[in-house]
């Protein structure tokens, strides 16, 4: 055939292998979504061998399917805890044994022989320390539903004993718990800790022989003092050769796969994003937020770094601007207090005219939204809305966790400068839907009209009520759509559904969404 008749090759989208810790909207679609709106294409392995919530994942089966997608990839960004438990709920129940674990994380050093070209960047979590069965929302071994309390009150005086000794009191309530709480519970709990501690020593250990380009060691909910503190304390000094843009270990764990993956992006594009932050008045910076154990200055500046970023001290060279909206007095409270009305609070005019003034700069602004933990301030919410500022900001992020909100505001935000506009007004919806509609609105609302419905469930196991649920919570969200944004076509149609059969996350399709179900997964 003569040359001038040969179709010309199409340029492939540089393809990114994405191993999330399990196939939550938040963990998988949602983090994926970002970076497939700059053209990239994000491969990541179908839902039947990733963890949820009753099926823990399938280490073995990931392990396969990384070998045979690893071709012609440009990067990997991927959770160890699937590659070595199947999950994140996985390393938190599983009874592999200590061999089983470690050999697993050797496997990393062969994959890294046959595809040594292949950037890795991974994230692991340090195991959580829920302050109550409550709080740990069923994802602990049984017995913390009786004991969960005792065993973060236990763990609380092991670390305030290692940093600065215990009161003649405080020692006493220690030897008191050894006792209340079944020594095979506690055992049981504290082996599973002691194998994620070797994996995560283990990891570090591969970074320093440069089998990973970057280790993110993600400390999941915690407090100042905890066993996740004590854990993290030991391990950042055993990586304390290694300098931070190789290895870190960080407040928050859900945030990091956003992170990592716009690093790679970053790393590919020989860029380095300068990010200036802005705090709402009073503790601002100095907040030590819910489920954290520092200062959230502190976990931006780790984030920036984690993401491939530089922090800088003014926003005139900023690529982008980070606002965060924290209360006035460093507290945070729960969305779903009845404070969190949408009537002006504290804090919440000020917060907006400083958004104001940096849009009217022509700063590239996003907003972690840090308030409340586990949703949207509806004041200021409201606010942005009056002043018609909603689609002028860049990114948004108020879901689960504080550190959750600013991690994914900061991995989203080097990223939107380089797409269109549409696309951006899109990701803001997504955050809109969820963080906002949902979580600090519908949800609450939903929640008290369960018993309204027939069968058996409840908030944290939906049941027979699951889909039930999902229409009352559509034709909410809906309402709630019609009220607050503008007639976007991806609004249109709107269905809401609850993948891990409880309310605390949903999955709010819309648009662009109930496509990308169909298609996101890698055949």
């Amino acid at each position: 055939m003569p040359q001038t008749w040969a179709r010309p090759k199409e340029a492939q989208p540089p393809k990114i292998i994405f191993i999330p810790h399990d196939n939550r909207p938040i963990s998988d679609k949602q983090t994926k979504e970002v970076v497939e709106k700059l053209g990239y294409n994000v491969v990541v392995p179908p839902d039947e061998i990733l963890g949820n919530r009753e099926d823990w994942g399938h280490p073995d089966k990931l392990w396969s399917w990384l070998q045979a997608n690893s071709l012609d990839a440009q990067a990997a960004v991927i959770s160890s805890d699937s590659m070595i438990y199947g999950s994140l709920v996985g390393s938190r129940k599983h009874n592999y044994s200590k061999a089983e674990v470690i050999d697993r994380v050797n496997r990393f050093s062969q994959f890294h022989k046959t595809n040594p070209k292949l950037p890795l960047y991974v994230f692991s979590s340090i195991m959580r320390t829920p302050r109550s069965a409550e709080a740990s929302g069923y994802e602990e071994p049984p017995y913390y539903r009786k004991y969960g309390s005792d065993i973060f009150r236990y763990t609380v005086l092991q670390d305030k004993q290692e940093v600065e000794g215990l009161s003649r009191r405080e020692t006493k309530e220690k030897a008191f718990l050894e006792e209340l709480i079944p020594k095979n519970n506690l055992q049981d709990w504290l082996g599973r800790r002691e194998k994620n501690y070797a994996v995560n020593e283990a990891l570090i250990n591969l970074t320093r022989q440069s089998v990973f380009d970057y280790l993110a060691l993600g400390r999941d909910d915690n407090a100042p003092y905890s066993r996740t503190h004590l854990e993290s304390r030991h391990l950042a000094k055993a990586g304390k050769d290694l300098g931070r843009n190789e290895f870190q270990a960080m407040a928050g764990i859900d945030e990091i796969a956003i992170l990592l993956l716009a690093r790679a992006v970053n790393t590919m594009r020989h860029e380095v994003p300068y990010v200036y932050t802005r705090y709402n008045w009073g503790r601002g910076g100095n907040t030590v937020p819910a489920y954290s154990d520092e200062k959230i200055s502190e976990s931006i500046n780790s984030a920036i770094i984690a993401a491939g970023g530089t922090p800088i001290t003014s926003p005139q060279r900023a690529d982008f601007v980070l606002m965060v909206n924290t209360n006035p007095n460093g507290k945070t409270y729960e969305a779903n207090d009845r404070a969190n009305d949408g009537r002006d609070r504290e804090g919440s005019k000020y917060f907006a005219d400083l958004v104001s003034e940096h849009l009217s700069a022509g700063y590239p602004v996003g907003i972690a939204d840090i308030a409340y933990a586990n949703g949207a301030d509806n004041a200021l919410m409201e606010e942005l809305k009056r002043r018609g500022l909603l689609f002028k900001i860049r990114t948004y992020s108020g879901w689960n966790t504080p550190t959750n909100s600013t991690g994914f505001a900061i991995g989203a935000g080097v990223l939107v400068r380089h797409m269109k506009d549409a696309d951006v007004d899109e990701l803001l919806l997504t955050r809109y839907l969820d963080d906002w509609a949902y979580q600090a609105n519908v949800r609450n609302t939903i929640a008290r009209q369960l018993t309204w419905l027939r069968g058996d469930g409840v908030y944290g196991l939906l049941g027979d009520k699951k889909q039930a649920v999902s229409e009352r919570t559509t034709r909410m969200l809906t309402r709630f759509v019609n009220e607050n944004f503008p007639p976007f076509k991806s609004l249109e149609e709107l269905n809401v559904v609850f993948p891990w059969n409880r309310m605390f996350e949903s999955d709010v399709q819309h648009g662009v969404h109930r496509e990308i179900k169909f298609f996101s997964k890698s055949q």
